[in-house]
């Protein structure tokens, strides 16, 4: 439609598809009467926070409305709100309201569909809608086309609210009008419009809805704990639970290097691999390092354990401190195929002893806490010197071979150890080896606890949050459900 205004004579355009029977024009803001071609009224023009364009077209749940009026409402001296009126291609009527932000969709509904079971509380629709205020307002500016006559008296609008739905009465003198509204997101409107900036929101809107949807956090958290259910009892479910590793380690057998084990596998889920360290330390310590490899991936756990024993007596009492055996975990250790790589040492040096003779006297040995082995041939009087018992068994010289034929033994390293635990006097020195045992332990429910009670308690938070989310959102009311005391 094309309408050409008589106090400016600027034209006024817009593809309407209702009869117009007010318009604000567009250059001079005045009011114009259509019948009678007559300014009525110079209005304000609206600005402030003012999003749409009067003419611009955007789609809401599937309909294309066009704006065709823009109303700012004033409670008070500083309260605004923005009514934004739409049409749709058939000419019907719908409206956005926006307040401090917030956005609320609205149509007509007829009075009788909205009935009254007490003056606090009425039904629509099923719905019980609890009244929250009375607010009366005026019109501050306005801009576009109407199908009716713009009323500037005092207007009331009575306001039912259950969670994100409302129902508005205004009044005008003698006319009542009824709304059916519901929240729409700001991010709704924006995309429905195309808007490039959207007003901040402050406070709580009158029908916003709380942060999360309990409900559907509800589904969500017992879906995710079924899952942790079956997840934990295909776990514990599907592997069994075994010794996997043991072996006594000699110190003198990794002394400045170090021994991988035997491979070994584990079957089923992820869980705990326990290792026990033992070694007899006494008033000493000894240090076990420890990496388990995977032998597909090549990933290694490392771990370092000190295993220590101390005692004594002080002040005439008895005292004692540390353990010779030490437990811990290697955590989430999964399914494959593993070795261990082990290095490990202690305090102090190897037993050491001297004159070990052989039962037939030929040959005689020693060592010192280094390690350094002698064999001596005593008719010849000569000694060959050793580093350490490796050596000492791959060598084939004469004294070697005498050494073994005069002992009847064929490991002279065994023989050595065995002989210098016996004939040594020091307590550390003593200490030779350390046992290693490996358990893959059951599957705990610790993770599944821990995982239940984080939930339990993300919820209760949830539901205590929405508590005070609703009692702000009354606060204004003086109708609120919520006791003065919860404020």
């Amino acid at each position: 439609m094309h309408y050409v205004c008589p106090a400016c004579e600027s034209e006024n355009t817009l593809d309407l598809t209702f009869p117009v029977e007010e318009y604000v024009c567009q250059t001079c803001s005045y009011l114009i009467d259509v019948a009678g071609n007559k300014k009525t009224k110079h209005l304000k023009i609206p600005t402030e926070n003012v999003v749409l364009d009067v003419g611009q077209k955007g789609e809401i749940d599937g309909i294309e409305y066009t704006v065709v009026a823009i109303i700012v409402k004033r409670y008070g001296n500083s309260i605004f709100w923005r009514e934004y009126s739409l049409k749709d291609s058939k000419g019907g009527d719908a409206f956005l309201s926006e307040s401090d932000g917030h956005w609320v969709f609205l149509v007509t509904i007829h009075p009788d569909d909205f009935k009254g079971k007490s003056s606090k509380v009425k039904t629509y629709q099923g719905r019980n809608y609890r009244w929250y205020e009375n607010t009366p307002c005026s019109i501050y500016a306005a801009a576009g086309f109407f199908d009716e006559h713009l009323d500037f008296n005092l207007a009331t609008y009575q306001e039912y609210v259950n969670g994100t739905r409302m129902i508005s009465q205004e009044t005008v003198g003698k006319k009542n009008q009824y709304f059916y509204g519901v929240h729409i997101s700001k991010y709704e409107v924006k995309r429905a419009f195309k808007i490039a900036h959207m007003p901040y929101y402050t406070g709580i809107g009158i029908v916003q809805p709380y942060y999360f949807d309990i409900r559907q956090a509800i589904n969500i958290f017992c879906i995710a704990a079924l899952l942790i259910c079956l997840l934990q009892l295909y776990v514990y479910t599907s592997r069994t639970n075994e010794t996997v590793f043991a072996e006594t380690i000699n110190f003198t057998d990794v002394k400045d290097k170090e021994l991988v084990s035997k491979s070994f596998i584990l079957s089923g889920g992820s869980a705990p691999l326990k290792v026990n360290a033992f070694s007899g330390v006494d008033n000493s310590w000894a240090n076990i390092q420890l990496s388990l490899v995977n032998e597909k991936t090549n990933e290694i756990i490392y771990t370092s354990k000190d295993i220590e024993q101390y005692h004594g007596y002080e002040d005439g009492e008895s005292w004692s401190e540390g353990s010779q055996s030490e437990d811990f975990n290697l955590c989430g250790v999964g399914s494959g195929k593993y070795h261990f790589i082990i290095s490990a040492e202690k305090e102090g040096g190897l037993p050491s002893f001297s004159g070990l003779t052989s039962p037939d006297s030929k040959v005689m040995i020693s060592r010192d806490k280094s390690g350094i082995i002698e064999i001596t041939d005593i008719f010849k009087v000569q000694t060959k010197t050793f580093t350490d018992g490796q050596t000492l068994e791959k060598d084939t010289s004469e004294v070697i071979r005498l050494a073994k034929a005069s002992f009847g033994t064929q490991k002279l390293d065994s023989l050595i150890n065995t002989e210098a635990l016996r004939l040594t006097t020091d307590p550390i020195s003593s200490n030779t080896y350390v046992q290693l045992k490996a358990t893959w332990l059951p599957v705990s429910f610790w993770n599944f606890v821990i995982i239940l009670f984080i939930m339990i308690v993300l919820f209760v938070a949830m539901w205590i949050g929405k508590h005070y989310f609703n009692v702000n959102k009354w606060k204004n009311s003086s109708n609120s459900p919520y006791p003065a005391n919860d404020n």
